[in-house]
């Protein structure tokens, strides 16, 4: 794993509600303050690679069961614009 991906990977294991909405808004992706709250609790510690398919697969389906699919549609968005090389 590069030092890139460590760091990005790293940001999300640890990202708060704030700092998730910052994304979002920044990449212009739809999250209210109420799901950014649920989706950044759920990640806190996690230690998921999102730059493995699987893992980041996983992770949107958890998403989707926390803060719904439309949600997890658009944190996928967010995951995929973070991950392109």
């Amino acid at each position: 794993m590069t030092i890139f991906q460590s760091i990005i990977n790293h940001k999300i294991n640890t990202i708060t509600a704030e700092e998730l909405l910052k994304y979002a808004e920044q990449f212009n992706i739809s999250v209210t303050r109420q799901q950014a709250g649920k989706i950044a609790e759920y990640l806190r510690g996690k230690n998921v690679n999102i730059f493995d398919d699987s893992q980041r697969a996983q992770l949107i389906k958890e998403i989707a069961k926390t803060a719904g699919p439309t949600t997890a549609r658009e944190v996928n968005k967010l995951f995929t614009q973070l991950t392109k090389k």
